[in-house]
């Protein structure tokens, strides 16, 4: 019987896939995402609201670390996804984009219509917008 292609792969490559993988990954990457944002604090000179701010991102890790039974904190996470998951992140993904754009581009207007120049709304707004055209002609070249 000949090995299947999984087989076939570096035991480091196997190893580094089942780590992103793995249950622990969410945790893992809010605790990482809070010490960043906790030295950023630091470098600012703000310890204290750096230390808020870490623990908002422990309490995080420990909801995706303990609430690991949720089937949505299952789908946030990522391990164990099906493409009915993947669907709804897509979804998700892309509601979030069009309200994010719509508030930077009301934003905009609004510090226009107030005698400002408009930035940095504008400025996000384009960077948006140039970066949907990009994968737009990406992925058609890929389809």
């Amino acid at each position: 019987m000949t090995p299947g292609p999984r087989s076939r792969r570096p035991e480091s490559r196997r190893r580094r896939r089942s780590w992103w993988r793995s249950r622990w990954w969410p945790p893992a990457y809010a605790l990482t995402l809070g010490l960043v944002v906790f030295a950023a604090f630091v470098l600012g000179g703000n310890a204290g609201d750096g230390a808020k701010a870490a623990a908002v991102f422990v309490l995080l890790a420990a909801v995706f670390a303990f609430g690991a039974r949720s089937e949505t904190l299952q789908g946030l996470a990522g391990p164990g996804r099906d493409e009915r998951w993947a669907m709804i992140d897509l979804r998700a993904g892309a509601l979030a984009g069009l309200v994010t754009m719509l508030v930077l581009v009301g934003s905009w207007l609004w510090e226009i219509a107030h005698g400002a120049d408009g930035n940095p709304y504008g400025r996000l707004a384009a960077v948006g917008g140039i970066a949907y055209i990009l994968a737009v002609a990406l992925l058609r070249r890929r389809s």
